[in-house]
Protein backbone atom coordinates (compact mmCIF):
# COMPACT_ATOMS: atom_id res chain seq x y z
CA UNK A 1 0.00 0.00 0.00
CA UNK A 2 2.69 2.49 0.80
CA UNK A 3 4.05 2.06 -2.74
CA UNK A 4 0.84 2.88 -4.31
CA UNK A 5 0.49 5.94 -2.61
CA UNK A 6 4.06 6.90 -3.38
CA UNK A 7 3.18 5.87 -6.92
CA UNK A 8 0.37 8.28 -6.57
CA UNK A 9 2.21 11.06 -5.28
CA UNK A 10 4.25 10.88 -7.78
CA UNK A 11 2.30 10.80 -10.92
CA UNK A 12 0.11 13.35 -9.45
CA UNK A 13 3.86 15.96 -8.92
CA UNK A 14 4.78 14.68 -12.65
CA UNK A 15 1.08 15.99 -14.00
CA UNK A 16 1.49 19.39 -12.07
CA UNK A 17 5.09 20.11 -13.26
CA UNK A 18 4.30 19.04 -16.58
CA UNK A 19 1.31 20.94 -16.59
CA UNK A 20 2.48 24.06 -15.32
CA UNK A 21 5.48 24.36 -17.99
CA UNK A 22 3.50 23.46 -21.34
CA UNK A 23 0.99 26.49 -19.76
CA UNK A 24 3.88 28.82 -19.80
CA UNK A 25 3.52 28.92 -24.06
CA UNK A 26 -0.21 29.75 -23.43
CA UNK A 27 0.78 32.86 -21.25
CA UNK A 28 3.53 33.99 -23.17
CA UNK A 29 1.11 33.67 -26.39
CA UNK A 30 -1.58 35.31 -25.11
CA UNK A 31 1.05 37.86 -23.95
CA UNK A 32 2.10 38.84 -27.35
CA UNK A 33 -1.46 39.86 -28.57
CA UNK A 34 -1.62 42.29 -25.92
CA UNK A 35 1.84 43.90 -24.82
CA UNK A 36 0.47 45.53 -22.05
CA UNK A 37 0.14 41.74 -20.46
CA UNK A 38 3.42 41.02 -20.75
CA UNK A 39 4.97 41.68 -17.65
CA UNK A 40 2.34 40.10 -15.95
CA UNK A 41 2.53 36.67 -18.00
CA UNK A 42 6.57 36.84 -17.19
CA UNK A 43 5.66 37.64 -13.52
CA UNK A 44 2.93 34.82 -13.46
CA UNK A 45 5.49 32.20 -15.18
CA UNK A 46 8.25 32.85 -13.17
CA UNK A 47 5.76 32.62 -9.96
CA UNK A 48 4.64 29.35 -11.16
CA UNK A 49 7.60 28.02 -11.42
CA UNK A 50 9.30 28.80 -8.45
CA UNK A 51 6.57 28.03 -6.55
CA UNK A 52 4.74 25.08 -7.78
CA UNK A 53 6.24 23.34 -10.77
CA UNK A 54 9.88 22.98 -9.17
CA UNK A 55 9.07 22.06 -5.77
CA UNK A 56 6.55 19.45 -7.93
CA UNK A 57 9.77 18.58 -9.93
CA UNK A 58 11.65 18.27 -6.30
CA UNK A 59 8.69 15.68 -5.02
CA UNK A 60 9.23 13.75 -8.05
CA UNK A 61 12.96 12.94 -7.37
CA UNK A 62 12.38 12.13 -4.07
CA UNK A 63 9.43 10.02 -4.48
CA UNK A 64 10.67 8.15 -7.55
CA UNK A 65 13.84 7.57 -4.86
CA UNK A 66 11.94 5.92 -2.47
CA UNK A 67 9.64 3.94 -5.11
CA UNK A 68 13.43 2.18 -5.64
CA UNK A 69 13.61 1.38 -2.28
CA UNK A 70 10.28 0.11 -2.03
CA UNK A 71 10.15 -2.08 -4.90
CA UNK A 72 13.29 -2.41 -4.12
CA UNK A 73 14.61 -1.69 -7.86
CA UNK A 74 18.31 -1.61 -8.85
CA UNK A 75 19.30 2.07 -8.85
CA UNK A 76 21.41 1.45 -11.24
CA UNK A 77 19.11 0.17 -13.28
CA UNK A 78 20.10 1.60 -16.87
CA UNK A 79 16.78 3.63 -17.27
CA UNK A 80 17.26 4.67 -13.77
CA UNK A 81 20.19 6.25 -14.82
CA UNK A 82 19.49 7.47 -17.74
CA UNK A 83 16.59 9.79 -16.25
CA UNK A 84 18.31 10.53 -13.25
CA UNK A 85 21.12 12.02 -15.28
CA UNK A 86 18.40 13.95 -17.60
CA UNK A 87 17.05 14.83 -14.90
CA UNK A 88 20.29 16.53 -13.56
CA UNK A 89 20.95 18.16 -16.88
CA UNK A 90 17.43 19.44 -16.40
CA UNK A 91 18.26 20.98 -12.77
CA UNK A 92 21.71 22.91 -14.44
CA UNK A 93 20.06 24.04 -17.22
CA UNK A 94 17.07 25.50 -15.61
CA UNK A 95 19.07 27.31 -12.99
CA UNK A 96 21.65 28.70 -15.14
CA UNK A 97 20.17 29.16 -18.23
CA UNK A 98 16.37 29.26 -18.33
CA UNK A 99 15.95 31.42 -14.67
CA UNK A 100 18.02 34.09 -15.46
CA UNK A 101 16.85 34.77 -18.73
CA UNK A 102 13.47 35.22 -17.32
CA UNK A 103 14.65 37.06 -14.54
CA UNK A 104 16.16 39.40 -17.13
CA UNK A 105 13.03 39.66 -19.37
CA UNK A 106 10.84 40.54 -16.10
CA UNK A 107 13.56 42.88 -15.44
CA UNK A 108 13.47 44.76 -19.12
CA UNK A 109 9.41 44.17 -19.12
CA UNK A 110 9.02 46.18 -15.81
CA UNK A 111 11.35 48.85 -17.44
CA UNK A 112 8.63 49.15 -20.11
CA UNK A 113 11.34 47.71 -22.50
CA UNK A 114 9.28 44.75 -24.65
CA UNK A 115 10.37 46.16 -28.17
CA UNK A 116 13.85 46.14 -28.07
CA UNK A 117 16.67 44.07 -29.49
CA UNK A 118 17.53 42.58 -25.98
CA UNK A 119 14.10 41.87 -24.81
CA UNK A 120 13.39 40.00 -28.27
CA UNK A 121 16.87 38.02 -27.80
CA UNK A 122 15.69 37.09 -24.39
CA UNK A 123 12.38 35.89 -25.80
CA UNK A 124 13.99 33.83 -28.32
CA UNK A 125 16.45 32.22 -25.84
CA UNK A 126 13.58 31.68 -23.63
CA UNK A 127 11.42 29.78 -25.69
CA UNK A 128 14.83 27.79 -27.20
CA UNK A 129 15.63 26.57 -23.62
CA UNK A 130 12.13 26.05 -22.62
CA UNK A 131 11.55 23.65 -25.67
CA UNK A 132 15.13 22.18 -25.09
CA UNK A 133 13.86 21.56 -21.03
CA UNK A 134 10.42 20.07 -22.55
CA UNK A 135 12.04 17.94 -24.67
CA UNK A 136 14.35 16.44 -21.84
CA UNK A 137 11.00 16.09 -19.40
CA UNK A 138 9.57 14.07 -22.66
CA UNK A 139 12.67 11.84 -22.78
CA UNK A 140 12.74 11.48 -18.88
CA UNK A 141 8.54 10.61 -18.90
CA UNK A 142 9.46 8.16 -21.89
CA UNK A 143 11.81 6.35 -19.56
CA UNK A 144 9.27 6.38 -16.91
CA UNK A 145 6.68 4.91 -18.41
CA UNK A 146 8.17 2.64 -21.27
CA UNK A 147 11.37 0.93 -18.78
CA UNK A 148 13.71 0.50 -21.99
CA UNK A 149 15.96 -2.12 -21.69
CA UNK A 150 18.78 -0.18 -23.54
Amino acid sequence: MAFLIVKYVHILAAIVAVGLNLSYAVWIIRAQRDPGHITFALKGIKFLDDRIANPAYGLLLLTGLLMVVLLPIPITTLWIVIALALYALLVVLAISQYTPTLRKQIQLAEAGDTTSAEFTGLARRSQILGQALGVIVLVILAMMVFKPHL
